[in-house]
């Protein structure tokens, strides 16, 4: 219940009851100037600036969850208590010209029926957690459109409007600013008047930025207000040359040696080559000496990696070992301190699905006023681009269309999107990904926890249809085992890890720095985890689960899994360049663990000739496959028949039980038929890396809507 005024009531001259002093936080007193300071007959007083104001009312009797009055008061009064309840902070607290601007903003909108009451209460309490302008609130949440809170600025500002949704610009003119200044103002000149560049401007520049642009410009200029999405696009159509060579060559120019644009370096080739003759040499002259090698080397690189992987799930299971992230962690965030996150959605052929993504990321805690949402998409791809289009989404959701150029890849398109991005941190997402609500900010938290030199957080990896299929529910078990066990231990033991394609979360100047992806890996996500290790940087896991769309269709699934396996072998290439200087960089425990889970590739090679091998000998008893396999062989080849099945199925077990997923452990006993897919797919992406080894197979997206 909510009353007004009456004078019998106590004053604020009375003092404040100290259960109070904090019932409201401080965005909300200050934005709706009120302060609750006493009780009385059941009821909490609240001190207010404008008693009879019906939003003020409902937030704040929502807020304290009980009947409250709210007695008049004059504004210093209440700008007092607050003040001794929560020392001001000068550059937190809305000066006075920012708050006319606000009121004017809200009082225009509302006496034009452009926006509803509940429109402008959910906007003002936003505003008072985040101090975001109010009018980018209001669009991020489609209450109004850019061009309705363009045109309110212009009036405000008394500035004239320009529109670019058909705008051709001269070229020359609009290179006259310099794309980093561009970018960061969303600044660009469309026309020269006289001795006057004439700037379309996203909002109003402040004095020094204008300066700066003045001085970039070598001339005066006068501003333009222009729509958000429209100047972005803009911005992107005239320097769209510039993001494409550097999505595409920065990694090989300046770090060719960290570039799969080479597949094989010439002195592996040498050397390859050199090995594949002296084994054809040793086959003619010695048969069956020169085959119990090879087994005895396969056997024991089997053994190996079957053991270390044994070992780090034994490290993890029932333990702990994510950089954990409590609630009261979460709800204690300072939204006005959230930096600007970008979130790259690299998309292609995938239009059916852009309105469940839409969803799923505005479901996120996070301001949107404070996202930068990159949606990647292939030039080509003009149904998803439409689609995009046709949502008329607001924006802080950026459509960017990526030149038509080879590689085709989603690591270039990520690169082409960074460089338009604006956030202090970044983190890739697939179409299909439901990340958690509080990923982002518990990324944030968990940077904070962690030390400097950790630049990248991966969030766990799952999927929402796991119990869909067979196949669904082996590719659960396996990222179970995987994002559960086998990387937190790695994580923890700070050993390099290869990351997921997503939920990712990177220091966006440090991922810069390095060149970010490089876009001839097709399992770029892997590469970009062991160049950070290199060079002294740390991956960290943090307690957070993205679910994904696990493939359901064998074929789909092949592909996708084949390109996974080929960009390990390309990996394994690069990194392999020069195996002293990664010793050097990584430790010896570096060194082995990069080469072990690299290894897992090579390891799914080996099984199908090994199967083959015995099925021969049960069909025909061959004796020249008799003999390849003396007593010692034969014993050590079978310990890991049975020892490479057991730790298989175990770590599938495992992963499930880790995650809680018991329903699942039943399909793990039946593991190893996966196991022959994956097999399968390592050869086909082992051949496609001396056919076709930049070609980045496309994976169907969207084909469970669940």
């Amino acid at each position: 219940m909510t009353t007004t005024i009456t004078r019998s009531l106590p004053r604020l001259s009375d003092g404040i009851d100290e259960s109070l002093a904090h019932a409201i936080p401080e965005g909300i007193c200050r934005t709706f100037r009120v302060m609750p300071y006493s009780y009385h007959e059941g009821h909490v007083l609240v001190a207010a600036a404008d008693a009879d104001d019906s939003i003020t009312e409902h937030v704040v009797s929502e807020r304290l969850d009980r009947p409250v009055i709210l007695v008049k008061h004059t504004v210093n009064e209440i700008i007092e208590v607050i003040n001794e309840a929560y020392p001001p902070v000068e550059a937190e607290v809305e000066t006075p010209e920012a708050r006319r601007a606000r009121m004017q903003m809200a009082q225009m909108l509302t006496r034009s029926g452009l926006v509803t009451s509940e429109q402008l209460q959910r906007a003002m309490l936003e505003y008072s957690r985040t101090g975001d302008p109010l009018g980018d609130i209001l669009v991020s949440h489609e209450s109004i459109s850019e061009d309705v809170l363009v045109a309110a600025l212009s009036e405000m500002h008394q500035m004239q409007r320009v529109g670019l949704a058909d705008f051709e610009p001269d070229y020359d003119i609009s290179r006259r600013l310099p794309e980093p200044l561009a970018r960061r103002l969303q600044a660009i000149p469309v026309a020269e008047s006289d001795d006057t560049l004439l700037i379309a401007v996203a909002r109003p520049l402040s004095a020094d930025d204008a300066t700066d642009v003045e001085e970039a410009v070598g001339q005066p200029i006068r501003q333009l207000l222009a729509n958000r999405t429209d100047l972005d696009q803009l911005i992107q159509r005239v320097h769209s040359s510039f993001y494409a060579d550097v999505s595409t060559q920065y990694l090989m120019e300046n770090y060719p040696e960290q570039s799969a644009h080479v597949v094989f370096s010439p002195v592996q080739k040498a050397v390859f080559i050199m090995a594949a003759v002296i084994i054809v040499i040793c086959a003619v002259i010695w048969p069956v000496g020169t085959a119990i090698g090879l087994v005895g080397v396969a056997s024991a690189v089997y053994f190996v990696v079957s053991v270390y992987k044994f070992r780090l799930t034994l490290r993890a299971l029932g333990t702990h070992l994510e950089t954990d992230v409590t609630d009261e962690e979460i709800s204690a965030l300072d939204e006005r301190h959230l930096p600007i996150y970008t979130i790259l959605v690299p998309l292609y052929k995938e239009a059916g699905i852009v309105p469940r993504l839409v969803r799923d990321i505005n479901a996120l805690d996070y301001p949107r006023t404070r996202l930068d949402v990159k949606l990647l998409c292939e030039e080509d791809d003009l149904e998803t681009i439409d689609k995009i289009r046709e949502l008329a989404l607001p924006p802080h959701f950026h459509l960017v269309v990526v030149p038509d150029s080879q590689p085709k890849t989603k690591p270039k398109a990520c690169n082409y999107g960074l460089q338009l991005s604006t956030g202090a941190f970044c983190v890739i997402f697939d179409a299909e990904d439901r990340p958690d609500p509080d990923q982002l900010k518990k990324a944030l938290i968990a940077f904070d926890a962690v030390p400097d030199n950790v630049v990248c957080m991966q969030g766990k990896l799952n999927h929402f249809n796991q119990d869909q299929n067979m196949l669904t529910s082996w590719f659960a078990n396996e990222y179970s085992m995987h994002f559960e066990l086998i990387l937190p231990a790695m994580g923890a033991s700070e050993s390099p890890i290869p990351l997921g394609g997503t939920s990712n979360h990177f220091k966006t100047q440090t991922l810069r720095e390095l060149g970010a992806w490089d876009p001839f890996n097709v399992t770029e996500d892997a590469d970009l985890g062991m160049r950070l290790h290199r060079e002294g940087y740390r991956t960290a896991m943090i307690d957070s689960t993205t679910l994904e769309e696990a493939n359901s269709n064998v074929g789909n699934w092949i592909r996708q899994r084949s390109r996974w396996n080929k960009g390990y072998f390309q990996t394994w290439l690069v990194h392999m360049r020069h195996p002293l200087q990664l010793l050097r960089q990584t430790g010896f425990k570096g060194f082995v663990s990069f080469n072990l889970t690299m290894g897992s590739a090579f390891v799914l090679l080996m099984n199908p000739i090994f199967w083959a091998l015995t099925t021969i000998y049960v069909i025909t008893q061959w004796g020249f496959i008799e003999s390849i396999f003396p007593s010692l062989v034969f014993y050590a080849a079978s310990l890991m028949l049975f020892v490479g099945n057991f730790i298989f199925i175990y770590l599938n077990v495992a992963g499930s039980l880790q995650r809680g997923e018991f329903g699942l452990t039943r399909t793990a006993m039946l593991s190893p038929l996966y196991w022959g897919l994956m097999s399968y797919a390592a050869w086909k992406g082992f051949i496609q890396l001396f056919t076709n080894p930049f070609y980045w197979e496309k994976t169907e997206h969207g084909l469970d809507e669940g």
